[in-house]
């Protein structure tokens, strides 16, 4: 793309794909009018615990680079010059900034995903057909008992504010205390062509009760975000995608790993949501990965962005580049901003697992989507937001 409770079994072809998003906290409780739920924002919340103050750390880093921390927090961030846009990979910083990501700016905001036009068979690497389409279905309500790991991403880019899709996963060295959400790398970086994005925050959950957007005008707090907003202060994406973003050969690279800390409050993710999910870094071949499914809040029409949607399909092979890993592709209808948005499968002793992410669909349908293999590369990049931050 340019993207508590069992759920129930989802039959597909005659089999059963049962994916357990079992959570252990027992979700979002509606508060008096008055008040945001447990760890959700208000309107004015942010900085360190829901202070204003920049964290140290943070500021240091923006001196370093010769930006003022206030000007950053005060707008000096909405300047895209190719100067002063950080683009390696040490360079990530994301201050939280007071107010900024209210439920009027997360509605405006637009899907900046690419589209995928070359042909099959004219990259020399192995593509099969391409899939019928499969219409996304729209998750359960509320999500937080049906989809609780899945949430969307906000972000700022030159061209104004924009979307993806998220899923929380385990972080091996804080067992039932993850910070970590897998997402796709251009959610976070713009490749080849720029740096880092801006002011990015992970709503999981998001919209839980699949309301429209007329009914959002009045929504309470915790109805748009029931377990409050994560702000980044890490991230990690693949060299590949940073050297190499947008061009066909990243494609096979597009994944991401945010550390993400509650905008107030002190839990972990993982503690507050209930679920954090396992990633299977040796995924089976096309032939013996069986179904998969995607999540995602496709933003791009006929979606508006406001409602999760998912799509069950036996994955196929996509090759964008010569000498590059072979992509999953499914059938699927959604459409940009479903990008970064976790491929499961349930795994041989039942349990889910994510297995990719939406990366890529087609130019001029959305009939498909296509993820990354997720091997050694991936791997590390997971274990290595999981060191910087163990304790």
């Amino acid at each position: 793309m340019r993207s508590v409770r069992p759920l129930p079994a989802i039959l597909v072809g005659g089999l059963a794909l049962t994916l357990a998003f079992t959570a252990t906290a027992c979700g979002p409780t509606e508060p008096p009018a008055d008040k945001p739920a447990a760890g959700a924002s208000s309107p004015a919340a942010g900085g360190e615990g829901g202070g204003a103050t920049l964290p140290k750390d943070l500021a240091d880093k923006l001196k370093k680079h010769g930006l003022d921390p206030e000007e950053w927090k005060n707008g000096a961030w909405k300047n895209w010059d190719k100067e002063t846009w950080l683009r390696e990979a040490q360079d990530f910083v994301n201050p939280v900034i007071e107010g900024l990501w209210d439920t009027e700016r997360m509605k405006s905001a637009k899907s900046p995903d690419p589209e995928f036009t070359a042909q099959a068979g004219s990259t020399g690497g192995v593509t099969d057909p391409t899939p019928r389409a499969v219409r996304a279905q729209r998750e359960k309500t509320p999500y937080h008992k049906n989809a609780a790991p899945v949430g969307k991403i906000f972000f700022d880019t030159p061209q104004g504010s924009a979307v993806c899709s998220g899923t929380i996963v385990k972080d091996p060295r804080r067992p039932g205390k993850s910070n970590l959400v897998w997402t796709a790398g251009h959610c976070v970086h713009a490749g080849q062509k720029g740096g880092w994005y801006r002011n990015i925050t992970f709503v999981p959950a998001f919209n839980d009760l699949g309301k429209s957007a007329a009914a959002l005008n009045n929504a309470k707090p915790h109805e748009v975000a029931p377990y409050g907003q994560y702000w980044a202060d890490w991230a990690v994406t693949s060299g590949d995608w940073i050297n190499r973003g947008g061009t066909n050969a990243a494609w096979p690279y597009d994944y991401a790993v945010l550390h993400v800390k509650p905008e107030r409050g002190r839990k972990s993710l993982e503690e507050t949501v209930g679920v954090a999910l396992p990633i299977d870094f040796s995924a089976p071949t096309t032939a013996q990965a069986g179904y998969m499914g995607a999540w995602g809040y496709p933003a791009a029409p006929p979606y508006n962005g406001l409602i999760m949607h998912k799509c069950i399909d036996r994955p196929t092979r996509l090759s964008t580049a010569p000498a590059t890993p072979t992509m999953y592709r499914i059938g699927c209808t959604m459409t940009g901003g479903s990008s970064g948005g976790g491929w499961i499968r349930t795994m041989p002793n039942g349990k889910p697992a994510l297995v990719s992410n939406t990366s890529i669909g087609p130019a001029g349908s959305n009939g498909w989507l296509a993820g990354p293999q997720l091997g050694r590369g991936a791997k590390d990049a997971h274990d290595m937001v999981s060191k910087k931050f163990a304790r």
